[in-house]
Order: structure tokens, then sequence, then C-alpha cells
């Protein structure tokens, strides 16, 4: 596959981190402005760095853009004159909509929404995934790139904003809870770095048991409590401080957040 990243900013160079490590890809072209930022990219094997939006589209069958949505119009103005029906158009830009993306360039053309988090740089991002009509034949190339650096799913467009919420900002949500269960074990005696790593792991941990065993969390509680024990005490104690509802609380705040930056 030749494939382009336009805006090889953070998000960016983690995809092309892990087309590098996965092998996927014939030639990697990358775009920046600042071409010293990426300059040490020149090193791996049949990626090429440019400022040229032009020449990585024309020499490319697969766009990936995460670029900053107020550069998105430019860009795909700048662009379309390249492109042809050998393209997939994969957006990886928040809030940016099919539908716009169509009237800037065409409906003829595969166009994919990717919605990845942060975990991508290490391989292990939950990213959402949706497309026009035309797209829907070669989602699974979208796939195939990002399984490579985690888990997909396939969703409708319309529940985008939400999978914002849930996945990217959620990255966010769990590392509060990571650091809200350290900072307990530190008022219970380990030092911050012990705790840290409790923490972590067990996180990891109760993940894992959810995914290998495609188990319910409920089951999994169930299996840790015990009549009149500390687990089934400090979790009646949380839900009485309003755990679950601050939590679900949360993320309908920034969800309505998101639908109100989307409106402007």
């Amino acid at each position: 596959m030749k494939i382009a990243i336009i805006g090889s900013g953070n998000l960016g160079l983690s995809i092309a981190k892990g087309l590098v490590y996965n092998n996927t890809y014939t030639a990697l072209y990358l775009t920046k402005r600042d071409l010293e930022a990426i300059k040490k990219w020149k090193e791996y094997n049949n990626v090429i760095i440019t400022d040229d939006n032009k020449e990585a589209v024309k020499n490319s069958d697969i766009i990936i853009f995460t670029v900053q949505p107020s550069q998105f119009d430019h860009i795909l103005e700048d662009i379309k004159e390249e492109l042809t029906g050998k393209h997939v158009l994969i957006s990886a830009i928040t809030g940016y909509s099919i539908e716009r993306m169509e009237n800037k360039i065409g409906n003829q053309y595969p166009i994919i929404r990717s919605m990845p988090n942060t975990a991508i740089s290490v391989g292990k991002s939950m990213t959402c995934l949706c497309s026009n009509a035309v797209g829907e034949k070669r989602i699974a190339i979208a796939e195939a790139i990002f399984n490579g650096l985690g888990t997909t799913i396939k969703i409708a467009e319309k529940q985008m904003q939400a999978a914002t919420v849930v996945c990217a900002s959620g990255i966010a949500f769990w590392m509060r809870l990571i650091r809200a269960t350290t900072q307990g074990g530190v008022q219970m005696g380990f030092d911050a770095e012990e705790s840290m790593k409790m923490s972590m792991h067990t996180a990891l941990g109760a993940a894992s048991l959810l995914i290998e065993t495609n188990s319910h969390p409920e089951t999994e509680i169930d299996r840790v409590t015990t009549p009149q024990g500390c687990t089934i005490t400090g979790l009646n104690e949380m839900e009485h401080q309003g755990l679950s509802s601050s939590l679900i609380k949360g993320l309908m705040a920034s969800f309505e957040k998101i639908n109100e930056i989307k409106m402007q």
C-alpha cells in the first residue's frame, strides 16, 4: 500500500509508527510544514517526508488526514485536483463530517472517518470507524491499518460524537480513576511509585479479563465480593458517594459540550 499521512503531528506520527512497525506499506509519505521536526523519519525504508501535500497525494493510494480541523477546508481545496478513482480517504479529524468532505471534493471517493485515541502510540487504541456509501466496500483497508494499532469497531456516523467522549475523552477519565486509586494507596501506606504500579496493572487486568473472557463487569464483581467483605463494603460506599452517577454525568456533560462545539 502507498500511504500518505497529511499532517504529521502527534497523531499522524503515532499512526506512522504503527505502519512502520507492522510493515504495512510499500511507500509512506509524511507531510508537515516544518520538515526539520520529522527529518529522522527519513531513516526508515521507503518513508518520504515532504511539505508538498499534492506530491504526497499524487504518489499514494491511501490518504490519512490528521490535520487541525481549521486547516482541513484549505487542504481539501488544495489537493482535490490530484484525487483519482484509486484513492481512499481516511479522516481522523474530530467533528468534520463526511458530508462536509463530500461538499468539498465530491461523493465519488471512498471516505472513511476514524476516531482513534492517544493509546494509538502504544498500539492499544480503540478506534471507531464509519464511511460514506462508496467507502463501505473499502472500510476493510482502514480496519487493517487501525487493527495494527489496537482494536476497531464500525459505527454509524451519527454516533461519532459519542464515540469521541467514550473512547478519546475516555482515556482522560480512566487516567483520573487510576490517579485516584494511586492516591488511595498512598494514604494506606504505599509509596507513590508502588501504588501507581499496582493501580495501573490492576486496571489493565480488569480490562483484559473482560476482553479475553467476554465476561460482564457485574459477573466479575460477583467473583470478588463476599458477604460482609471489604470489597462490597468499599463498592457500596463508592456508590453512596455517587461513583457511577458521577461518571455518567461526566460523560453526558462531555457529550453535550462536543455537540455544542459541532454546532459552532
